[in-house]
């Protein structure tokens, strides 16, 4: 399949100026196909050929300035317009197009509970052409004039406010300039709930079946927006650029959520229909208000090319978590992001598929797909914070109001974005962008504490490159309570350094980025270390915590500290613990990383009997009912480690756990799922359970424990269905592969770790991007840490030519593996040599 390159792209751009789209939508042809009918007005700057891009079911017309054009000239998604002349142009294209079930281009969705369907777009990367026909690049912005036949009782949503013509089409109203990958079109039985603010339409839409879960949190959702958008025009000078704002809760979306200009398309998982915790309801509001930043950095102001999605990403990260800070109930997403964002990003730029924040140069739509990953998000994030810790939060956003000033309504680049901000301040912008957004890797600081004659004095050694603004906090034992620590002093640092840092005497504890200011690993001298195996609850400050935790953490990863310290550590600790964010991050780490897969499997058993104390420490400590969230995770936490199956079975028997709380759908399927992997329920169990709830994620719930059953045939039937046929859409693939891998039933699927290299090969080639990437994240025998599993997947990237989200995906999944061989001291020489080297 062709991409557009970045030499193509330039071209076109040299050659076009395009003005309008018309794009007329028919949903009413039938379940499989739809009809499109397009009309682009352009002017050719200079005489030449060039292309449209279109991929469709059947090409049935077109024509150019009014004479047709030959449909099998259609080669690859590109339909050439050769001999343009100089001025004014008209294309008409007339199309079917495929309805997807993979999240990409129109997706299309039946929803089980009550036989509602549902389309939407999804536009983005180079998806529009799944659509309609058009110049498919961020930099050709246009005019969009966008109408649709829907079937009767259904409500159309879009970029502009919409209503129903006489002839009961519906018409959105005019764009302003936009990209084309920025076009939305969502339609079907929605149920809304409507409002205005500061004159502009405010709405929120999700699935019929789901309304009574919406209605629920519904004012919450739109207090949420609401204190954003104030929050926004406080910050930003340049107001909301369009007429209104919809946000829809749209079924499987691959996403979290997408930043269409007036309609903001989200997963509807955020429409809780079960029990959450408060930080995942922060976790919401942050991606309201991260979708809600994106009106403005890249939406009103687009990159010209892919290389700089850090561009809208990173600055939007940054926003949405800072802006929920300020304006919303919501006062700790800064530890979220520390304790889970975070790593995701330094994650990702320790594996061999790193790249820098800003790229020099993407060559092409597939690999800037690549791109959108802990980098471009959590470490590109980091670095805004950092920046705007440097030049001051006065002079940062001075400089980005001076960027919308200049780019509004068009694209903009990594220069013209420091350019702004250098004409806000006398420091050297240019010179921190090269160090840290032209860079790879992670810094690491540790401290080294020199003391002479009483008193000490810090010294930041660096490992890395960059320049770093952060805060050391300095910690005493409080005399009142030796459990506790006080903070006595932070200091404020530059590194390098010019000097020592005199700190007094030695504090019990030395915390470097406390505040969580810079993005780097950091370390602890020796004392600090011992302070904290026996301290770290003591600690006053969530975030302080959130950085200690991401160190240990870090110290497991690098081999520094051994995983079962790590275990011991969090059994003393985390019970203490009051921060959801934080009992989240450590749990999943401490039972998806290391019980899964950095201890051997002989040591699992008594990791998991550790980490089910853990959980029932937290239960006891929650029984008065004032921890709600606190006792859910222990809940779910306790489920998933769960090494036999009574106590979790007499749950699901009683529909309650002890002191609460009583089953919801998601802990339900949630135990039957754990029941599946240890044997414990059958196909009746699970078909009675999906007759309870037959909704969508009960559908997904049940194909997950099925593919989890220690059967031969029930695996076999999975791994059938994952790669053997394409009926599966993109949320059924993944919850099927969730549930197939279990490092309780290795020897059963041991036969099909070879297998899964060659059937992922082939199965990305059929089905695209989308569920190439579910494959390589869902699908991978990640369980499998064994030199054997390495070395087919080393074999699979070098000789299978792999579709390129599938040979990324593989690459980091394939460098996790190696990095939990090293874990285990298991890593081959050859290995350890090419490490060395």
């Amino acid at each position: 399949m062709s991409v557009l390159t970045r030499d193509e792209a330039q071209l076109r751009a040299q050659l076009l100026d395009v003005h309008r789209y018309t794009v007329e939508l028919d949903l009413t042809t039938g379940d499989e196909t739809f009809d499109s009918r397009t009309v682009i007005r352009f002017t050719a700057r200079s005489a030449g050929d060039t292309f449209v891009e279109l991929k469709p079911a059947e090409l049935r017309a077109v024509t150019l300035d009014g004479e047709s054009l030959d449909p099998e000239s259609l080669d690859d998604g590109r339909l050439p317009l050769k001999n343009l002349s100089t001025g004014e142009h008209e294309l008409r294209v007339d199309a079917a197009m495929r309805y997807s079930r993979t999240g990409e281009g129109m997706h299309r969705f039946t929803d089980p509970s009550d036989g509602e369907t549902y389309v939407y777009t999804q536009m983005f990367m180079d998806d529009v052409q799944r659509v309609f026909a058009a110049f498919d690049q961020p930099d050709l912005k246009a005019v969009f004039e966008v109408s649709v036949r829907a079937p009767e009782g259904w409500t159309v949503l879009a970029n502009g406010i919409t209503g129903q013509r006489a002839d009961g089409v519906w018409q959105a109203a005019p764009t302003p300039l936009i990209s084309t990958y920025l076009v939305a079109v969502a339609a079907g039985p929605w149920h809304s709930v409507r409002t205005e603010h500061r004159g502009l339409p405010f709405g929120i839409h999700c699935r019929r079946s789901l309304a009574p879960h919406l209605e629920a949190d519904a004012e919450e959702i739109l207090d949420v927006t609401r204190a954003c958008f104030d929050r926004y025009h406080e910050k930003f000078e340049e107001p909301y650029p369009f007429d209104s704002y919809d946000q829809a809760f749209v079924p499987e979306f691959n996403a979290g959520a997408m930043e269409n200009p007036g309609l903001v398309t989200f997963r509807d998982e955020f429409v809780y229909r079960s029990a959450v915790t408060d930080a995942e309801r922060e976790t919401r509001a942050m991606v309201i208000a991260h979708e809600m930043a994106h009106m403005w950095f890249g939406d009103l102001v687009t990159l010209k090319w892919w290389d700089d999605i850090w561009l809208n990403e990173s600055f939007a990260e940054y926003m949405g978590y800072q802006t929920t800070a300020e304006a919303t109930r919501f006062t700790g997403p800064w530890t979220e992001f520390g304790v889970t964002r975070k790593a995701w990003g330094y994650d990702a730029d320790q594996r061999p598929t790193t790249h820098p924040v800003a790229p020099e140069k993407v060559d092409d739509t597939a690999s800037a797909l690549l791109n959108f990953d802990g980098i471009s998000y959590a470490k590109g994030a980091s670095a805004l914070r950092q920046l705007a810790a440097w030049l001051g939060e006065k002079d940062f956003l001075a400089g980005i109001n001076t960027h919308f000033a200049r780019h509004r309504f068009g694209n903009a680049t990594l220069a013209d974005f420091i350019d702004s901000l250098a004409s806000a301040t006398e420091r050297d912008v240019p010179a921190w962008a090269d160090s840290w957004l032209r860079t790879t890797g992670v810094d690491k600081l540790t401290p080294v504490v020199a003391s002479a004659d009483g008193t000490c004095a810090l010294t930041v050694d660096r490992a890395g490159s960059r320049p770093h603004r952060l805060t050391a906090g300095l910690y005493d034992h409080d005399v009142a309570d030796e459990g506790r620590l006080v903070l006595r002093e932070r200091l404020d640092l530059d590194v390098p350094q010019s000097d020592p840092q005199p700190i007094g005497k030695r504090p019990a504890l030395l915390v470097l980025n406390d505040g969580d200011l810079t993005y780097a690993k950091v370390r602890f001298d020796a004392e600090s270390f011992e302070t904290v195996r026996a301290g770290l609850s003591g600690l006053p400050d969530p975030l302080t915590r959130a950085v200690v935790w991401n160190a240990l953490r870090d110290a497991v990863r690098d081999g520094e500290l051994a995983p079962a310290a790590y275990l011991e550590t969090a059994r003393a600790h985390l019970p203490r613990e009051t921060d959801l964010a934080l009992v989240q991050g450590v749990l999943a780490f401490a039972s998806g990383q290391i019980a899964d897969q950095y201890l051997r499997p002989e040591d699992r058993p008594a990791a998991l009997a550790t980490l089910t104390a853990l959980c029932r420490d937290l239960l006891r400590r929650t029984e008065d009912g004032d921890h709600p969230g606190l006792r859910l995770l222990a809940v779910r936490h306790l489920i998933g480690v769960a090494a036999h199956p009574d106590t979790i079975a007499a749950w699901l028997a009683d529909g309650t756990v002890p002191g609460g709380p009583e089953l919801d759908p998601e802990l339900r399927w949630r135990i039957l799922g754990r029941l599946a992997v240890l044997g414990a329920t059958d196909e009746a169990a699970i078909a009675a359970e999906l007759e309870r709830d037959p909704s969508a994620t009960g559908q997904e719930g049940a194909a997950r424990c099925r593919a989890a059953l220690p059967d031969p045939k029930a695996k076999r039937a999975a791994w059938e269905a994952m790669f053997a046929g394409d009926d599966l859409s993109n949320y059924l693939f993944t919850a099927t592969a969730q549930g197939f891998w279990q490092p309780e039933q290795a020897d059963l699927v041991r036969e099909y770790v070879p297998r899964f290299y060659a059937d992922a090969v082939a199965l990305s080639a059929r089905r695209g991007p989308a569920i190439a990437q579910a494959a390589g994240r869902w699908a991978f025998p990640a369980h499998a840490v064994d030199t054997e599993n390495l070395r087919l997947g080393e074999a699979c990237l070098r000789e299978a030519d792999p579709t390129p989200a599938l040979r990324r995906t593989l690459a980091d999944r394939l460098d996790d593996l190696a990095r939990a061989l090293r874990v285990r001291g298991e890593e081959t020489e050859e290995a350890q040599v090419a490490r060395v080297e």
